[in-house]
This record gives C-alpha cells, sequence and structure tokens, in this order.
C-alpha cells in the first residue's frame, strides 16, 4: 500500500516559507502544521513571526499559539502533536504541509526519530547545576563526550541545555541519545515526506532578516515583552528565545534600545546560518530559491511530489 505523501517546507528565519506554504495550502486543499519551536506559545506573536489571521487566509494552522509559554514543550511532545494533527488533516482527505525552522521538529518526523520523553530528574539536574556552579560548565562536556561521542559532535561546549539533554537521557534510561536515535529509525515511517527547503543569497536574506527585525520592533515587540513578564510569576523558559531575550537585557537596563536591535539583528542572523547549515546535512531535500517567483515553487513542489 503506498503511503500518503507529507509535504515539508522548511528553511531559515524570514526566507518567505509563510507566504509560499499557504499559497501552496490553497492550490492543493492543504492544512499546515506548524514546525517552529517558537510559534507553538501562545501570547508570543510578534517576536516570533506568527502568520496573523489575514495571513493564514482561511487556511487551518496547527501547533502555533497553543502552549502557555511556561510549559516545558520537548521534540517528543511536538512529534506526538503533530503526528496527530497529519491524521486529522489526512482523515479530511486534505493533504498536511509542515512548515518550519526548527530543524529538531522536521528530522523527528522525515527520519522517524522517537524521542523518548523522559521524565526531568530534577535532584540530577539540580546536582548538573551545582556542578556548573563550582567548577564551569566543561567538566559536564567532557563527561557527555565520554558518553556520547557521536552526538556531542553537534553540540557546542557551551550549549548547557543540550549538554545537560545527553547527560540526562543517559542517566534516566543508560542508553545515548544517539543509540535511542539508530534503535527509533529501524522502525517503519508511516508516511512518505517530500522534503523541500528555500533557499537564499546570503546578502538577501540578511536584509530580510534586518527589515523583519524592524517591523517586529514597529509592531510592539518591547509591549509584547513586558505584558509577559507582567503575566507570568516566573519568566517562561520561552522568553529566551531569540528576540525576547534580549528585549528583557534591555528592560532591565543592561543594553541601550540601539544595542538591542543590533543585538536581535546579529544573533538572527547567525540562527539562519545554523538553520542552513542544519538542513543541508539532509542530502534528499530539493532546494528552492526563496527569491522566485511563487507560483515557480509551487510547480516545483507540485514536480517534486510526483517525483518528475
Amino acid at each position: 500500500m503506498e503511503k500518503p505523501k507529507i509535504i515539508v517546507i522548511c528553511g531559515p528565519t524570514a526566507s518567505g516559507k509563510t507566504a509560499l506554504s499557504i499559497q501552496l495550502a490553497k492550490t492543493i486543499n492543504g492544512e499546515i502544521v506548524s514546525a517552529d519551536s517558537m510559534q507553538i506559545y501562545e501570547d508570543m506573536d510578534i517576536g516570533t513571526a506568527k502568520p496573523t489571521y489575514q495571513e493564514m487566509d482561511g487556511i487551518k494552522h496547527y501547533l502555533i499559539g497553543n502552549i502557555s509559554p511556561n510549559v516545558r514543550y520537548s521534540v517528543a511532545n511536538f512529534k506526538k502533536d503533530a503526528l496527530k494533527a497529519i491524521e486529522e488533516i489526512l482523515q479530511k482527505g486534505k493533504v498536511p504541509i509542515i512548515v518550519g525552522g526548527t530543524g529538531l521538529y522536521v528530522d523527528s518526523l522525515v527520519q522517524g526519530i522517537e524521542y523518548d520523553d523522559i521524565e526531568i530528574d530534577l535532584n540530577y539536574r539540580e546536582k548538573l547545576e551545582q556542578i556548573v556552579k563550582q567548577t564551569g560548565l566543561e567538566e559536564l562536556y567532557q563527561k557527555a563526550v565520554e558518553i556520547d561521542p557521536i552526538a556531542m559532535e553537534k553540540i557546542s561546549s557551551n550549549d548547557k541545555k543540550r549538554i545537560f539533554r545527553v547527560l540526562e537521557i543517559y542517566h534516566s534510561t543508560g542508553k545515548t541519545k544517539t543509540l535511542q536515535e539508530i534503535e527509533s529509525r529501524e522502525k517503519e515511517n508511516p508516511y512518505e515526506y517530500i522534503v523541500f527547503a528555500i533557499n537564499m543569497e546570503r546578502e538577501k536574506l540578511y536584509e530580510r532578516i534586518n527589515r523583519r527585525v524592524d517591523i517586529m520592533l514597529e509592531n510592539g515587540l518591547v509591549d509584547e515583552v513586558k505584558k509577559l513578564i507582567n503575566k507570568y510569576e516566573e519568566l517562561p523558559t520561552a522568553i529566551q528565545g531569540l528576540g525576547y531575550k534580549e528585549v528583557v537585557s534591555y528592560l532591565k537596563g543592561e543594553i541601550t534600545y540601539e544595542e538591542m536591535v543590533e543585538k536581535i539583528k546579529q544573533e538572527t542572523r547567525r540562527y539562519a546560518k545554523r538553520q542552513l547549515t542544519w538542513f543541508r546535512r539532509n542530502k534528499k531535500i530539493i532546494w528552492i530559491n526563496g527569491l522566485d517567483d511563487i507560483q515557480n515553487n509551487i510547480n516545483i513542489i507540485l514536480k517534486g511530489v510526483k517525483g518528475e
């Protein structure tokens, strides 16, 4: 039996995924499942560049703004929710279109990786935090390299969150993160994912990113952050996200407004570069030019889906 085909549109931030995917959905009777680790949160609209109601143009979107920012939302949560949404769309006789720039989210579906949603052992995490305070992160980084050298090839020595993750998975399951991923890939993937990624001349992409940051600020990003701070007792982890943490720094008086703007632009450009590097690792991706006419790109996607 032929597996249902699922279209995936990924690529760096500000490359035009939203406009392309909505136009495509209208053309092929599709619905959109967001694969964006920031757009999942409610009350965070401007800084995450969520499509507005007008932009959605009647196309149903899943996994946008349905989780409180103070909830920990993992790749395992995403995968479970995304598969449920895909099933729902298929049941309606429509075409699921996965859209987003979070590489881990996309890979969890496309490569069929199972991320066991391990319960966080808070005592163990506290122990890790103490080690960081006393001797710094380097010791834990080295320990993680000993446990799982393959996973650590992609993790920098100052990425605390991901170093903790490698150690916590091993602590909780006795298996390395890499072994878990190998085992899960051996299971049959129920869908055929056809993955497209938007590429763009770096100069042009950076121009678009800078412009987008200016628009976010014009649209009230600083006020959005103030509201988040007032609404939630504890500052949610989500507020550590790109574009939010810089505004928090500005509101605390740690940096000037101009420094904040420059920092958001710079960090977003760096993030886009990392996204492109991530997607280039997947040799099966069909690349499309983000500066091309949308209709041309839709034609390329439709040909790709037919296998032409």
